[in-house]
């Protein structure tokens, strides 16, 4: 419902064309390589490939396509990771419609286009995570065992335990639910 209405409220601008929408981020990246879009916006949360992942194989392989990201996540911690995989824009959903779209002729004329509140914040709050204790907290959350997640990332039972007393010390919680619970929470996963 709310990517329809997105859509039907950006046609309504008379210099810009849609070219396709999808409701998932592999159908989207499967798209953007199809029409090689100027730009795609895009949500945080998507089925199949988040819109962290998607920007990242955007900004890796598109070419000239610059990413706008449109969402409810006002969590410095998804802005950093977003500005990391090459987003030119992220802006809240409860931003004015016409907002959006002056944001969107501004990235598409090569500047950037950040919430400036969640900008402030981005630069104070820090991610202590490493990219392999996000990973193996990601796998955890879903509630992989040490076993499943030591094969799914090609290490050891031993090692998998370590990184997850790391990530449990590093955010001064009890206990592998309550570090997901909260890196989920600031934006870090």
């Amino acid at each position: 419902m709310v990517r329809g209405a997105l859509v039907a409220l950006l046609k309504l601008e008379p210099d810009f064309e849609i070219v396709a929408d999808a409701a998932d981020g592999e159908l989207a990246w499967d798209l953007v390589k199809l029409h090689k879009p100027d730009l795609v916006v895009s949500d945080i949360e998507m089925p199949k490939l988040t819109g962290l992942e998607l920007a990242q194989r955007v900004h890796d392989d598109a070419g000239n396509t610059r990413v706008v990201i449109v969402t409810t996540f006002a969590r410095a911690g998804y802005l950093r990771r977003a500005l990391d995989a090459g987003v030119r824009g992220y802006l809240l959903k409860d931003s004015p419609s016409a907002q959006l779209a002056d944001a969107l002729r501004q990235v598409h004329r090569g500047g950037r286009v950040i919430d400036p509140q969640l900008a402030m914040a981005a630069w104070t709050e820090q991610d202590p995570l490493t990219d392999r204790e996000r990973q193996v907290l990601r796998l955890a959350g879903e509630g992989s065992s040490s076993a499943e997640i030591a094969s799914q990332l090609s290490l050891s039972q031993g090692t998998v335990r370590n990184y997850l007393s790391e990530i449990i010390s590093k955010l001064g919680v009890s206990n592998r639910i309550e570090a997901y619970r909260l890196a989920r929470q600031q934006g870090w996963l």
